[in-house]
């Protein structure tokens, strides 16, 4: 009987009834794609990442599809931040459900102008610092710089007393797990979202000869099923090295119940979906949800609690 069956899960003190949420940059742009995913199965929604100011980003073609997912190099294009926190502040708990609002300035300056202005506001939300963007020129990933981070974190927690999370680039060597799990454990962070697109792929098109996106000379970040091995990679090792309090969401890669079960497995809390929500648009969560019921229900879970975290190794 799946109606026994839970997806509801935690970050901290905030609750889902359902462990299903868009990733930030698609399909999150305005107030009424935001709503859409609040009125949907999904157990909350995250904002489109935020900069001060509006932004139009990079020119067009910025994505493209791809057999196996996508590529894009959007360049944050988004309508400011007053924008998102004005909807997070009136959203917020709508439906019963959680808004995450995402920030991601181009300068440490900028986050700190940001936080400052979230944590002024009412807004008692979670907020999820973007420091992961591979995809504006000229601006490196912050995450892939230790101190950098330790920096940024030493001058938020000075004065930022609300929940936040980060969204990490994509690691591929066990010293940048190491790392980077060093610094965050010195920090009361919420919970870290692994991983954003993995930067700078290239694809090319051999009819015309051509790449396939404009900016950048056509390099961009990947998404879909490029990129599930390398996301489970990322919670599963992060899970093993940071604070049990910090919470986990897997992003990446997710397109069906069985991917969502696999993220679980190495640790995640909760699942992000970028690229599939993207072609599918919320019914995906309906769609999911069942799926994910039902490998649950015919391996005998009742919840997520039951297998999260317990991958086996050979």
């Amino acid at each position: 009987m799946q109606n026994n069956i839970s997806l509801a899960s935690h970050i901290g003190d905030y609750q889902f009834d359902n462990l299903l949420l868009n990733a930030a940059g698609v399909r999150c742009s305005t107030t009424d794609e935001l709503n859409k995913t609040l009125d949907s199965m999904a157990g909350g929604c995250v904002t489109k990442s935020a900069t001060p100011e509006e932004r139009a980003g990079n020119e067009s073609p910025r994505m493209k599809p791809l057999p196996l997912g996508s590529i894009n190099s959007m360049g944050l294009p988004n309508h400011g931040i007053d924008y998102y926190l004005k909807f997070a502040e009136e959203n917020q708990g709508k439906n019963g459900k959680q808004v995450i609002l995402s920030i991601a300035g181009l300068s440490i300056d900028q986050n700190i102008e940001m936080l400052k202005k979230v944590q002024e506001s009412s807004f008692s939300g979670l907020t999820e610092l973007n420091l992961s963007c591979p995809n504006v020129k000229g601006k490196s990933q912050v995450g892939y710089d230790f101190d950098a981070v330790r920096d940024v974190l030493t001058s938020t927690f000075k004065f930022f007393k609300k929940p936040l999370g980060l969204k990490l680039p994509p690691y591929f060597d066990f010293n940048q797990f190491n790392g980077i799990a060093e610094v965050l454990n010195d920090f009361p962070i919420t919970y870290i979202n692994v991983i954003n697109s993995i930067g700078n792929g290239l694809v090319v098109d051999p009819e015309t000869e051509s790449v396939v996106i404009k900016p950048k000379g056509g390099f961009g970040g990947l998404g879909g099923d490029y990129v599930k091995p390398t996301a489970l990679a990322n919670v599963r090792a992060l899970r093993q090295r940071l604070n049990p309090e910090i919470s986990i969401i897997g992003t990446g890669g997710i397109k069906s119940g069985m991917d969502v079960f696999e993220h679980v497995l190495c640790g995640a809390n909760l699942v992000q979906i970028g690229t599939a929500f993207g072609y599918e648009g919320t019914p995906i969560f309906e769609r999911i949800s069942k799926e994910l019921k039902e490998i649950m229900d015919k391996k005998g879970y009742k919840t997520l609690d039951d297998f999260r975290g317990k991958l086996k190794t050979i």
